[in-house]
Parts: structure tokens; C-alpha cells; sequence
């Protein structure tokens, strides 16, 4: 909870005061003179200090300066009745935050602590965010420095050492196994064994057989009792992938092993205790499927304790150079030319980052030497992009400035075939602009 110290030598304003900032949730101690606030804050850590700048034989300035000197991180606002102007800049030169001037309304003081709160917060998440981007966090086969994968791998590290269930949801080809995989290795289960199984490859009384193991004769062709999927996962992780594609008979099966940690084989009648973390994932909308009767919602409750959204490729356009330059590394003596790049760049991948692995596997085996362009599906090549800027259709819906200029600066660099001034030629701006706004969208050519 905030703290607050409140100094004031008329004694009724520092209870008033008090009284008010608590029916805002914020603990809040009180000092009568100068002297009580500078024994206070020598003892107390204090978030904000509201101070009256008249008072003797110690001032608010005397305070001011103490604070700043004891606890810098402390914010400090400025009580005056006297409303000279160089009052209250001398209070703000020496580290006031705000300053008020008496009389004046409670809501006024509430609203001006409400805003060194949030200040306080956006800078704190700040440091977090900047702390993140020097601090490498490593998944294997994950690669990504993007807003949107940090928010990834942080989930990742955030869940990883607990047992809750993970539902890992995206489309097809975003790295949902990759990113089961990178929970399992960072939990304490990682010595145990991951088992994982596509629920979409295999038809229902396989799976089931699978999943939970048989006993011998169960049925033709089981001469000898087999151990399903989640005895082989003890101690460790069973990764369901595609659970969207469960039929609805297994899901009630499923859901009797999360509550009950115990299977029976298929020809079985005793129950054996299994002991396995769950990590699940789907391209599909379960739901929607809930609404159908597809899939069950106490089994979705209970696999969607903590979801991870793996974003699409065209969501996360920043990471493509170096999702790039970590599959060519399988073709170290191919070269991928600057017209080659753009056109990823400008690509939406429909098939995410498994599409760019397979388009550059077949363009490195194609390719003699220098990959000079990537055959794209239908012929897209974003080299040839055409932008429309008939301003009169503008949608209802308005546009995204940012992307605009982005695909204008693709389709200017490509037309340019990579020249850099010729590019900055074709958009009217200077080069220095062109690699200033080629770094902002996070365009690497």
C-alpha cells in the first residue's frame, strides 16, 4: 500500500488531509512541524511527502531538501498559501514535484498524487521493459526480440516453475511445440521426460490406446500389456497438441485422468496413478467449439489455467531478418540478396515461420550461390507492391499510418533494387530520414 507523510503545523489541515487520502486506500502518517517530518522520513520510507512550505522553526524547504537527501526516490509535493511564483519554482528547482496553493480542494491533492502514481508506475515498468531488452532470454529454437515474443518468453518464465496447466494458443506454424518445449525445460520437471502427441494425426481408437496404454489381448493384436503416454511421463510433461481435435469421447476420459491422476488401461479394470505436468495447444477457437458442443467446458477450465498467445509472423514482422539469418545458417554458403529480404519483409506468411523455413530451404537448394529472390505462393513479390492513396475512399475505419509508410518504404527500396538514395529519391525525404525510419520499423535490408 502507498505511504504518505503529511506535514503541516496547523494540526486541523494535517487531519483533514489524512482523513481524505485514506478513503483513497493510501496509508497515510502525519508530522506536525518541520522537525517531526525530518525524524520520520530518517525511519520511514515514504512514497510521497505532501509538505506546507511556511513553517517554523524548520520550512518546507528544510524538508524538501532532507527528503531529497535521504530518500531520493521519494516524490514531494508543496503546500503554500503564499502564491508567489518564485516560491514555487525555488520548491520546484529544488526537487518538488507539485506544488498547491492553499486554499484548495481535497479532490485537487488526490488527483495530483493519482498522477505521480502513475508516473511512478510507467517509469518502473520502464526499467522492467529496458532491464528485459538487455537481458537475452534464451528458449532453444525460439528466436525473437520483438514486443510481442517478450511477452512470450516472459509468460514463459513466469509459469515455467510452477505445475499450473498451459494452454498455448495460435495459428498453425507460430511455435506452439517450440514454446511447450521451453516451459518444460525451465520447470522442475525438466529432468523428467516431455512426451508430446498431435491429437489431429492419429484416429480416435489409436489415440485413446495411445494415451492410455492396454492390456495384453485388449484387442487384435495387443499380444503384450503396453504403458500409454501419460506412465511414459512420469515426473515430466505430456504435451497435447491440437487438443482441439480430441474427439469428445476422449476429452471426458481426459478430464476424469486431471482430476483424478490415475488412468486404466484400455482392457483394464485397476487404476494406476500417473504423475505428469499438462501443457496443451490449438490453432482452433475451443470457444466457439464450447457453443457447438465440440469440446467440453469443464475440460477447457481446466487446460486453460494459463494461456500463452503465440503471435503470427505478420504480427511480429521485426523478428523476420533474424528468423532469416538463423534458418540460413543451414545454408552458411548461400547468400540472400537485399531484393530477396524485401520481399520477406512485405510477405504475410499465411503459414507463419515454418512457411519461411520451408521458402528458404527451397530457395537455398534452388539457388547456386545468391538467392536473388524467393518464389512466393500466387506470385506475390513485394518488390512490384502497389500502394493505393486515393485518399477520397479513405474507410470509415481509418488506416494504419505506420503500416503504410512502412510498405511505401519496402516497395520504394524494392523498386529502387536496394539503392538507398534512389529510394529516399522516390519518397522525397533525405537518406539520413530513410535509415532513420528503416530502424523505426525495424526494416533490415
Amino acid at each position: 500500500m502507498p505511504r504518505i507523510l503529511v506535514v503541516d503545523n496547523e494540526n486541523r489541515m494535517c487531519r483533514l488531509i489524512k482523513t481524505s487520502l485514506e478513503l483513497e486506500s493510501y496509508q497515510v502518517d502525519m508530522a506536525f512541524s518541520g522537525r517531526e517530518a525530518l525524524d520520520k522520513i530518517s525511519t520511514t520510507e515514504y512514497d510521497i511527502v505532501v509538505s506546507d512550505l511556511k513553517m517554523e522553526p524548520i520550512g518546507g524547504m528544510e524538508v524538501l531538501e532532507n527528503v531529497r537527501a535521504i530518500q531520493p526516490h521519494c516524490e514531494i509535493i508543496i503546500m503554500t498559501a503564499f502564491a508567489a511564483q518564485d516560491t514555487a519554482l525555488e520548491a520546484m528547482k529544488k526537487g518538488a514535484n507539485d506544488y498547491l496553493i492553499k486554499p484548495f480542494k481535497m479532490d485537487e491533492l488526490s488527483l495530483r498524487i493519482g498522477r505521480i502514481f502513475r508516473q511512478k508506475e510507467i517509469e518502473q515498468e520502464n526499467k522492467r521493459l529496458r532491464a528485459l531488452e538487455k537481458t537475452p532470454l534464451v528458449f532453444p529454437g525460439i528466436v525473437g526480440k520483438s514486443r510481442v515474443m517478450r511477452r512470450v518468453f516472459e509468460q514463459i518464465e513466469q509459469v515455467s516453475p510452477t505445475e499450473t496447466a498451459v494452454h498455448i494458443r495460435g495459428e498453425s506454424g507460430t511455435g506452439k511445440d517450440l514454446a511447450a518445449k521451453a516451459v518444460h525445460l525451465k520447470s522442475r520437471r525438466k529432468a523428467g521426460p516431455f512426451v508430446t502427441i498431435n491429437c489431429a494425426a492419429l484416429p480416435e481408437n489409436l489415440l485413446e490406446s495411445e494415451l492410455f496404454g492396454y492390456e495384453k489381448g485388449a484387442f487384435s493384436g495387443a499380444h503384450k500389456q503396453k504403458k500409454g503416454l501419460f506412465e511414459t511421463a512420469d515426473k515430466g510433461t505430456v504435451f497435447l497438441d491440437e487438443i482441439g481435435d480430441l474427439p469428445l469421447s476422449l476429452q471426458a476420459k481426459l478430464l476424469r485422468v486431471l482430476q483424478n491422476n490415475e488412468i486404466i488401461h484400455l482392457g483394464g479394470t485397476e487404476t494406476v496413478q500417473v504423475d505428469f505436468r499438462l501443457i496443451t495447444a490449438t490453432h482452433r477457437n475451443l470457444e466457439k467449439m464450447i457453443e457447438t458442443q465440440e469440446f467440453r467446458s469443464d475440460l477447457y477450465y481446466r487446460i486453460n489455467v494459463f494461456p500463452i498467445e503465440m503471435p503470427p509472423l505478420r504480427e511480429r514482422r521485426e523478428d523476420i531478418p533474424e528468423l532469416v539469418q538463423f534458418f540460413m545458417n543451414d545454408f552458411p554458403e548461400k547468400t540472400l540478396t537485399s531484393g530477396a529480404r524485401l520481399q520477406l519483409m512485405e510477405y504475410d506468411f499465411p503459414g507463419n515461420i515454418r512457411e519461411l523455413q520451408n521458402l528458404l530451404a527451397r530457395a537455398a537448394i534452388s539457388a547456386e550461390s545468391t538467392i536473388d529472390s524467393i518464389i512466393l505462393p500466387q506470385g506475390k513479390n513485394a518488390a512490384n507492391v502497389q500502394i493505393k492513396t486515393d485518399w477520397e475512399t479513405l474507410p470509415d475505419t481509418g488506416i494504419q499510418l505506420d503500416e503504410l509508410e512502412k510498405k511505401l518504404i519496402i516497395a520504394a527500396i524494392g523498386k529502387a533494387q536496394g539503392n538507398k538514395s534512389r529510394a529516399a529519391e522516390l519518397l522525397g525525404i533525405t537518406r539520413r530520414r530513410l535509415y532513420s525510419m528503416m530502424e523505426r520499423f525495424g526494416i533490415v535490408i
